[in-house]
Formats: structure tokens, sequence, C-alpha cells
């Protein structure tokens, strides 16, 4: 019994309510030691924590963003050349070339 569609789509529309909803804290690691560090520092340490928070981001998602690009602008690519495979091995005439090896022939 395979489940349909529907159910695969409101299953997941549910997990992702339910993530979303959940508390942001039970996500935090809540390091103590850059909380401490941010609460003494002045406005300008702040800024600097914030501004390097967001070059550590930056990388990482823009990479994956061009990982999605290249597989969606590739994505038709090994369809083409699994279905030209696939009618090049249905016109492969050279099973029946007596010259070759059968292996119900005897071998010399």
């Amino acid at each position: 019994m395979k489940p349909s569609r529907a159910v695969w789509i409101l299953g997941i529309a549910l997990v992702g309510l339910i993530i979303l909803l959940a508390p942001v804290p039970a996500f935090a690691q809540s390091c103590a030691l850059c909380y401490t560090q941010a609460a003494s520092s002045g406005s300008r340490m702040i800024q600097a924590l914030k501004s390097g928070i967001i070059i550590l981001i930056a990388p990482p998602t823009f990479m994956s963003l061009g990982v999605i690009v290249v597989c969606y602008r590739r994505r038709n690519k090994t369809r083409d050349d699994a279905a030209e495979s696939d009618h090049e091995w249905k016109n492969d005439d050279s099973s029946q070339d007596p010259s070759r090896f059968s292996p119900d022939d005897p071998q010399d």
C-alpha cells in the first residue's frame, strides 16, 4: 500500500509547521562565553560581533546557492544523456554480428 502524494505533501507541511512553531531557544547553543563577552562589551564590540556573524554566514550561503543553481541548470542534461544511451543500446546491432563470441560456441 503506497501513500498518495497528497499524504506526503501534508506530512512535509506538518513537519515544517512544527519546526516553525518550536521555540527558538530550543535550537540555540547558548554559548555562555559569547553571551558574557557581548553583554560586557561596548557598542563597537557588539557591531564587530554582528559583522563577524554576517561574514561567517555569507560564504556558505552563497556556495549553497551556487550548487543549487548549477544543479538546476544541469537537471535535464543527465536525462538527455540517459535517453541517448538507452536509444543507442536498443539500436545496437552488434548482437547479430557473427564474429562475436557466443558462450554456447566451443572455444579453440
